[in-house]
């Protein structure tokens, strides 16, 4: 189905399973129709019990976001996979002509590619404004998702789309903006979080600097992203969810307070929220050991 790329490993340590054997984090290529995806992904070495788990990312970010939580469930016998959105990352970037980056769009490829994958069941985590697209997809194929994570992502018509991020889809300004490799620096570490290191920072930077399509990814989603329609579904939808659902929230997210998603948690059939109290819109870049806890207890479960 797909070409595995050479393992990697974290912190130049190699994590290892309870029975010893090495876990480790493998970068894949798949072709799904004309689109290419890039994802990372960690197997357990003994019997899995559990269906695997999709990772999403948001806005500027890619599935490297993700780096410490996939091996962390492999050790509990989770298979755990993180894509980048066609247009981010690692993956392909086609021209906005040749692919709508709309929210319905990316909702049918992340369907295309979680069918290459023969992932008829699957657990989500999904985090930020392209969440909201994770969740429609989780809201329309109930079937599929068996259990649900929600970091930081919009869940009510209250919500908006931040001016940090809004004005990189502005005439002309947003041209220059998405070129700018340091826009990741300002909208990491921007969102209300920590001090992102300098080796983490270069991965996310990479696309911007290797080639203007990651730019222009970038400006046609904002432009594309209806959060409003999406934010409408979402309402109607979610006191309708009846999958085991954790909110994770970092609490100094200034864009996404955490009042929404406790008002959120407390309409879900089957919701709990963690607020995590040192993080801001990317938790798990801000306080990466307590996600990682957090999501192992919840999803391994």
């Amino acid at each position: 189905m797909g070409r595995s790329l050479s393992g990697v490993t974290l912190g130049g340590k190699l994590r290892q399973t309870p029975a010893g054997s090495p876990v480790t984090l493998k970068k894949n290529i798949l072709q799904v129709g004309s689109l290419e995806w890039y994802y990372l992904e960690s197997c357990p070495s003994r019997a899995i019990s559990h269906p695997p788990v999709v990772f999403l990312h948001t806005l500027v970010s890619q599935s490297y976001g993700w780096r410490e939580v996939l091996p962390a469930l492999a050790q509990r016998g989770v298979r755990a996979l993180a894509p980048d959105w066609i247009g981010y990352g690692n993956s392909a970037k086609p021209e906005k002509q040749d692919f709508a980056y709309t929210s319905e769009r990316l909702l049918q490829a992340l369907n295309d590619f979680l069918d290459t994958l023969e992932l008829t069941t699957c657990a989500l985590v999904v985090q930020g404004f392209l969440g909201a697209v994770g969740l429609q997809y989780a809201l329309r194929n109930p079937t599929r998702v068996t259990r649900l994570a929600i970091l930081n992502t919009p869940l009510s018509t209250q919500a908006r789309l931040p001016w940090k991020i809004k004005q990189m889809g502005l005439p002309l300004a947003g041209e220059m903006m998405t070129q700018d490799p340091l826009l990741v620096d300002r909208t990491l570490e921007g969102a209300g979080g920590k001090v992102i290191p300098e080796n983490h920072l270069r991965v996310y930077r990479r696309p911007f600097l290797e080639s203007s399509n990651a730019g222009r990814a970038l400006l046609a989603t904002i432009r594309n992203l209806d959060l409003p329609q999406a934010m409408t579904e979402l309402e109607a939808g979610l006191p309708k969810w009846q999958a085991p659902t954790l909110l994770l929230w970092g609490t100094r997210d200034p864009w996404l307070p955490v009042a929404m998603a406790e008002a959120t948690a407390r309409t879900l059939p089957q919701g709990k929220i963690i607020p995590l109290d040192q993080a801001g819109h990317y938790p798990q870049e801000d306080q990466p050991e307590a996600v990682v806890q957090a999501l192992v207890d919840f999803l391994s479960r």
